[in-house]
């Protein structure tokens, strides 16, 4: 039986997936977006060591108030710890229910066999991607987590081909996300892909300050002005219907 490294767990969940949900989160990051508001999940082998039998029993504990919900699985990025998603996952849906992944899709690798394989597992039980979306830019990606965004868009492509249910995930963050350019440019880009059922845009805050405080982290967005709920709408805004016109001009080519 396999172990999981738990951050920490919500009970009722509202945004992570349809209904209300039971979310964990897992211990393991090796992104460092500058916006991290759980820098104490960066270290995967911390927190608290549950099985899955275990996270499955006190799941059915909440289940009665988990309306029309099930399990997500969240971080940190919960990928990191593959074969707990995995056994996790296949045993929810042995059970009638509903698993959602958020991930950013960073450590997505086609050329490993052996990692491919255990995706190709993995889409078999999971019903919906939450996918987050750091930066459309290449460079703007690497800038911003420390990575670039090639693995999440070929990850993007793979749910694609398989036809799962996508969640597309951007948090908007002022001077480095918040931009009308790259904005249209991120739609024109998300319009390619089919299986997209629904786009979040998640204004940037800076709650996890303190952590970094307590941590003794140098918090890179100091002096960043939270977004505006009406900044994050109209940057949804500007993304769909970069999308949609992007699809409209597609389908004129056809």
């Amino acid at each position: 039986m396999t172990l999981g490294y738990i951050h920490s767990r919500e009970t009722f969940g509202t945004v992570d997936g349809p209904g209300i949900r039971y979310v964990l989160f897992l211990q393991g990051c090796p992104m460092r977006c500058l916006y991290c508001h759980n820098p104490d999940t960066w270290v995967r082998a911390a927190g608290e060591a549950m099985s899955t039998d275990e996270v499955l029993d006190e799941y059915e504990s909440y289940r009665p108030f988990l309306k029309e919900g099930g399990i997500t699985l969240s971080g940190g990025e919960p990928l990191l710890q593959m074969d707990f998603a995995i056994e996790l996952f296949k045993k929810a849906k042995e059970r009638g229910i509903h698993t959602a992944l958020d991930t950013c899709g960073i450590t997505f690798q086609r050329e490993d066999g052996h990692l491919l394989g255990q995706f190709q597992e993995l889409i078999q039980y999971t019903d919906l991607f939450l996918l987050d979306i750091k930066h459309v830019d290449r460079e703007g990606h690497r800038a911003l987590t420390g990575h670039d965004n090639d693995r999440v868009w070929d990850f993007l492509s793979f749910l694609d081909e398989h036809g799962k249910d996508i969640w597309i995930r951007h948090v908007i963050v002022p001077g480095i996300t918040y931009n009308k350019d790259l904005l249209i440019r991120l739609g024109r880009e998300l319009a390619k892909y089919r299986a997209i059922k629904a786009i979040d845009v998640l204004p940037y805050h800076s709650m996890g300050r303190v952590k970094y405080q307590q941590m003794g982290l140098d918090y890179k967005l100091e002096g960043v002005e939270d977004l505006a709920l009406e900044d994050a709408i109209k940057a949804r805004t500007l993304i769909l219907a970069a999308m949609k016109e992007e699809r409209k001009q597609n389908q004129s080519h056809q």
